[in-house]
């Protein structure tokens, strides 16, 4: 185990040094080009602001309405016809939108319910095994200005639905 985590303590400076080097081997001058990078970034940040505080917001107010957990009241009969425990549901929706919003859902589940229940290690699953469809879509798709997004939007979500049946598969082998 101890040899697993030294590797993995070593494999990001590993890389940084390989780039470097391989910069200096082909006589670019890396800096200058980590520089450049830098700025794109900075701009694509500028450029998906709006998007990504859209996105937040819209996720905070639905959250804090009480909207999510009225909609599991509504679908649990649904839910539970099919196996998936409807105290979840929220937490599959916001995790197509937020990340950051999702883990917070997540501390209220760990709270609610334990991390080692059976709803905690379903959500400990589930947001290992999913996307947050939406933003990404939107985010990478804005800053390399891709219009058509063609069959992206049903693979992804194909395999979130994938992703999350395989949670609570997993969780409940576990239990």
């Amino acid at each position: 185990m101890n040899i697993l985590v030294t590797i993995s303590n070593m494999i990001i400076p590993l890389v940084i040094f390989y780039i470097i080097a391989m910069g200096i081997l082909n006589k670019q001058d890396v800096y200058s080009e980590f520089i450049e990078g830098a700025e794109d970034g900075f701009k694509t940040v500028v450029k998906i602001m709006p998007t990504l505080v859209g996105l937040m917001m819209g996720v905070g107010i639905l959250r804090a309405s009480g909207f999510f957990d009225m909609l599991s009241t509504v679908i649990q009969p649904v839910t539970n016809l099919i196996g998936f425990p409807a105290e979840l549901l929220p937490l599959a929706i916001v995790k197509m939108f937020s990340s950051s919003a999702a883990t917070g859902i997540a501390l209220d589940i760990f709270k609610e319910f334990g991390t080692d229940s059976y709803l905690g290690l379903v959500t400990s699953i589930m947001l290992s095994c999913t996307e947050t469809i939406f933003y990404t879509m939107s985010v990478y798709f804005l800053a390399a200005k891709v219009t058509k997004t063609r069959w992206t939007l049903a693979g992804a979500l194909i395999s979130t639905i994938t992703g999350i049946a395989a949670s609570v598969v997993l969780a409940g082998m576990m239990v």
